[in-house]
């Protein structure tokens, strides 16, 4: 209040109390035509409507809570009512306080800590009423600084956010507690306007990925903060949000040297593992990926080294040691002799004779492209694509369809860009090379745009591809004039959908009438890269007999010119695919497949693919449910539902909401720690026969390191309900009511115990949870939760019972004395509340055999049925409530 003013004079022969129940009741009451009318009055009679406000807002404390108080309507009202009264008593005042700054600062500094505390939108009006834009800077900040070193951090942050006082004030301080309190997004907003204060973050985040750095060393700093999260503080989890910021506000990549370097070291790591473990990469494009990772960083040429000594290539290490002219010092010791006798002789025959074997190897074992290669075309002019449009835009023309780009293992800012594109028809391979096309004549753009359009769009030529959506998802990242290719195909063919119909056979493949014997695994073959088969070279091996060799598909497609390896296997993708159509046409009844599966659909929408997340303006559902090896998530083209006793699934850190949905419904789910490499993913894919369920980057690395159709993404723009809807219409899972919390959500363990209340009372006054005299307590919580039910919507007039598919244990093998399972587990009775056990209604308790969790019969088990209800077989009368602690 106001130096020598005195208090709110009456209104009315009202005094201010008065005034208030009054207002409180028309605001309870709500007759807001009436209050409002109460507070324009006062306004008009009150000497001081912006002093009257601060009295309501600290006469009460009800403006700090959620939903509009009556200070909020008194401040909405005065708002409008300044705007309406320009003039008068009020300008006057105004006028009065603005002649005199240690008036205005004192009317200030009585509404900064009702500020701290008010909801948003009681905030914004405050600073708009009293001018807090305009008061002065050093005393805004002090209020700061205060609130700060209240340990007020998120308060403090919101209203420098509001004041715009992030530019006068340190970010470090600023942003490290709410880091520490996984506030991500208000820190995000913190920096939002400032490309410099992004930037000082940006390194600030960057320093902590140091190699050595600890984090105990943050978290020790701010040991009093609150409610502090220091797992959150770990470098895989700094790296995603450095990541995200770069992505965000397009900052350079320079800013964050020790997070690139980390990037690209785990691409070495991958490229290692591609070319020793899994063998599917030759010495010629590894070589190439190598060096392009790398470039001219000491400090990854110096890992490069350490890695490959590490797989015991200690040849290679002192080859790329002496590539990189890497001090001798510098080396371990093993790699620093083997650089010496490198350099005293020259390369051992042997190798080259073992590179000449295992050529000679590839060339019996893989299905080799069976036209001569002078019939494989380069097109790199728009004079050579006229003559490949001669022979593809041909009425009942056979077209096989593939690319090829460049892969950019998780590299910062790249984009699948397609290098080339191949087109074979009978007798003849056209290869597209489109860095060289766009990159002639801007008019080429067009053009081959035009191309395009009227090949896919052209339902007398049939188009064959295997994964073609995503193909055509990348066509379109490669320029703006291929973006709208994939919204209309016709007489398009992808036998990807072909394969998944093919009868499995363990142990050999049937074709037609005969048997083609599976290759033999031979040392021979692990030496030179064998590896199970999968995808096209999978489908490939079924109907022409031999498979793919796959070393080149891992190359660089935008290096130049290209090798004649690559040039053959690109011919091959493509060629391959009319091979296949040919031989399945033949014999479709031979390879067990339906007669109509290779019926043309005259026109077909494909789906929508996204690579990334969209602002939520531009998110469209996809528009079809044609299947991709790319990020498309509708229903499969198969028609064969799937139990979910047969789902099983690897969720990755991102997705946990996604796992826990899932398991409610009974998938058997397992879900990556936060500290989980995303790889590990697909080891317990190959492992345990999963599907893998990721968002974002590592869909691309992991879909190659399982079969196809292995690995789905997930929208992250979705609720997780939406998203569990998704992966199993995706997938055709039927699932029924008896699927429904057949898993336990926090552990995924499929048995349960079933213990009588009877019982479960014994234990608890056993263990001294519960005694005779808390049955009152117990009433009034029974009460409590049976009003709470009744306001549940019902399914159906009739409720079902819940009768779970699970495996239930012997109610023996529990030890009542101590209340262990039979796994040593203890029973977490504890959280069982005294309410639930006065439930007439009420007879067993659901024990999960493996974390000892407790469930019960109650409401959410309505819930989750009337949230899935499309996708639940509901022929069944037998449903029920069942309630989780």
């Amino acid at each position: 209040m106001l130096e020598d003013s005195n208090p709110v004079d009456d209104f009315d022969g009202q005094d201010p109390l008065s005034l208030l129940k009054k207002l409180q009741s028309l605001l309870a009451k709500k007759e807001m035509e009436k209050l409002r009318e109460e507070i324009w009055l006062a306004f008009a009679a009150f000497e001081n409507p912006l002093e009257w406000l601060l009295d309501v807002l600290e006469a009460s404390s009800d403006w700090k809570g959620k939903g509009h108080s009556l200070a909020y309507n008194i401040a909405h009202e005065l708002q409008f009512w300044i705007k309406e009264h320009p003039n008068g008593q009020l300008l006057e005042f105004l006028c009065l306080i603005s002649q005199s700054g240690l008036r205005l600062r004192k009317l200030q500094s009585r509404v900064f800590p009702v500020l701290a505390q008010s909801q948003i939108n009681l905030l914004d009006l405050l600073i708009s009423i009293y001018h807090l834009h305009d008061a002065d800077r050093y005393h805004l900040l002090g209020h700061i600084n205060h609130l700060y070193h209240e340990d007020k951090f998120k308060e403090a942050v919101v209203l420098s956010i509001k004041l715009k006082l992030q530019p006068d004030l340190d970010v470090e301080k600023m942003c490290v507690p709410l880091l520490l309190q996984d506030k991500m997004n208000l820190v995000e907003s913190y920096v939002e306007e400032y490309p410099d204060l992004q930037q000082q973050l940006l390194r600030l985040l960057d320093s902590w990925c140091e190699p050595g750095f600890r984090t105990e060393t943050i978290t020790k700093q701010y040991q009093g903060v609150p409610n502090i999260r220091p797992e959150k503080v770990n470098r895989k989890l700094l790296s995603k949000l450095i990541f995200r910021f770069l992505d965000k506000y397009s900052l350079d990549p320079a800013l964050c040297p020790n997070t690139i370097n980390q990037r690209h070291l785990g691409t070495l790591k991958y490229l290692l593992y591609k070319r020793f473990v899994e063998k599917t990469m030759t010495q010629e494009n590894w070589t190439d990926h190598v060096q392009c990772t790398i470039g001219n960083n000491r400090w990854l040429q110096e890992q490069l080294v350490q890695l490959l000594a590490s797989y015991c290539r200690l040849n290679a290490a002192a080859t790329w040691a002496l590539h990189y002219s890497l001090p001798e010092d510098s080396l371990p010791c093993r790699v620093a002799d083997e650089l010496k006798a490198l350099k005293s002789q020259k390369r051992d025959d042997a190798v080259k004779q073992k590179e000449a074997n295992c050529e000679e190897w590839r060339k019996d074992h893989y299905y080799q492209l069976p036209i001569p290669r002078e019939d494989v075309l380069i097109l790199s002019t728009w004079e050579e694509v006229q003559k490949c449009k001669e022979h593809v835009l041909q009425p009942g023309q056979v077209v096989g369809i593939d690319m090829e780009w460049r892969p950019s293992f998780g590299a910062v800012g790249e984009k699948s860009r397609v290098s080339l594109v191949q087109m074979a028809v009978h007798g003849q391979v056209f290869l597209l090379d489109m860095l060289q096309l766009l990159n002639q004549d801007g008019n080429n753009e067009e053009a081959l745009s035009s191309f395009f359009q009227t090949l896919f769009a052209d339902p007398t030529i049939t188009k064959l591809g295997y994964g073609m959506s995503g193909d055509l998802h990348s066509l379109g990242l490669t320029c703006t004039g291929f973006k709208d290719l994939d919204k209309h195909l016709s007489g398009v063919l992808d036998l990807l959908a072909v394969h998944k119909q093919l009868p499995k056979s363990s142990g050999a493949v049937k074709k037609g009438s005969r048997k083609v014997n599976a290759l033999p695994w031979e040392d021979e073959a692990e030496r030179c890269g064998r590896l199970p088969e999968k995808g096209l070279s999978l489908l490939v091996q079924h109907v022409l007999g031999k498979p793919l060799d796959k070393t080149e598909q891992l190359s660089n497609w935008e290096k130049r010119p290209l090798r004649e390896g690559q040039i053959l296997y690109a011919a091959l993708d493509a060629y391959c695919l009319l091979e296949i159509y040919t031989k399945l046409q033949n014999d479709l009844a031979g390879f067990g497949l339906n007669p109509d599966i290779l019926t043309l659909q005259p026109k077909k929408v494909c789906p929508e693919v996204r690579a990334k997340k969209l602002p939520r303006k531009q998110r469209m559902p996809p528009a079809c449910n044609e299947e991709s090896a790319a990020n498309v998530k509708e229903n499969p083209s198969s028609s064969v539902s799937i139990l979910v006793s047969d789902f099983r699934v690897v969720c990755d850190n991102m997705l946990q909401g996604l796992g826990r949905h899932l398991r409610c419904l009974g998938v058997d789910v397992r879900m990556l720690e936060n500290d989980d490499d995303h790889r590990k993913a697909a080891e317990l894919a190959r492992q345990e026969d999963r599907v893998i369920l990721t968002s974002g980057l590592p869909y691309q690395t992991l879909r190659s390191q399982v079969g196809e159709g292995r690995c789905f993404s997930v929208d992250c723009s979705e609720k997780a309900k939406e998203q569990a809807l998704r992966v199993l219409k995706h997938f055709n899972v039927q699932v029924t009511l008896a699927d429904v919390f057949s898993r336990c959500q926090a552990c995924n363990c499929n048995q349960y115990l079933k213990i009588s209340k009877e019982k479960m009372m014994q234990l608890m006054k056993r263990r001294g949870f519960w005694t005779e005299a808390e049955n009152t307590a117990g009433e009034l919580s029974e009460n409590r939760s049976a009003n709470f039910e009744a306001e549940t919507p019902k399914l159906s007039s009739r409720q079902p019972v819940y009768s779970p598919n699970c495996q239930w244990l012997e109610e023996s093998g529990l030890d009542t004395n101590s209340a262990l399972l039979p796994n040593g587990t203890s029973l977490k009775i504890e959280a069982v509340p005294i309410g639930v056990l006065s439930k007439e209604d009420l007879a067993y308790f659901y024990c999960c055999g493996q974390c000892g969790k407790v469930f019960w019969e109650g409401s959410h088990f309505g819930r989750v049925v009337s949230q899935f209800e499309e996708m639940l077989d509901l022929s069944e009368d037998h449903q029920s409530f069942y309630e989780q602690n």
